[in-house]
């Protein structure tokens, strides 16, 4: 989570971009409007980074997958070091108060 005083105003970004696009090429710059994170500058080459991996993503669709994924994924369990995590999927935890 981001804390809204690590973050640039909007104005201040404009009036002082020279500045700012200095800072991106070290990291992202958060900038925000009426309290609110409206963006994020970056460098080109984050950018480009981020267009690359996001176009590697994939997702398929169940009826693509062949009878042997389908139950190898059915079948599948988690480790037990993760069974922590079944609390979060409790339904009685998911219902609203």
């Amino acid at each position: 989570m981001i804390d809204m005083a690590d973050t640039v105003p909007a104005s201040e970004f404009t009036k002082n971009f020279g500045r700012y696009k200095l800072e991106a090429q070290r990291e992202a710059v958060p900038v925000s409007s009426h309290g609110q994170i409206v963006g994020f500058f970056v460098a080109a080459r984050e950018y480009e980074e981020l267009r690359r991996l996001k176009g590697m993503r994939r997702s398929f669709a169940t009826e693509e997958l062949s009878d042997e994924e389908f139950e190898a994924i059915a079948s599948s369990r988690m480790d037990p070091r993760h069974d922590h995590l079944n609390k979060i999927l409790d339904p009685k935890i998911l219902e609203p108060k």
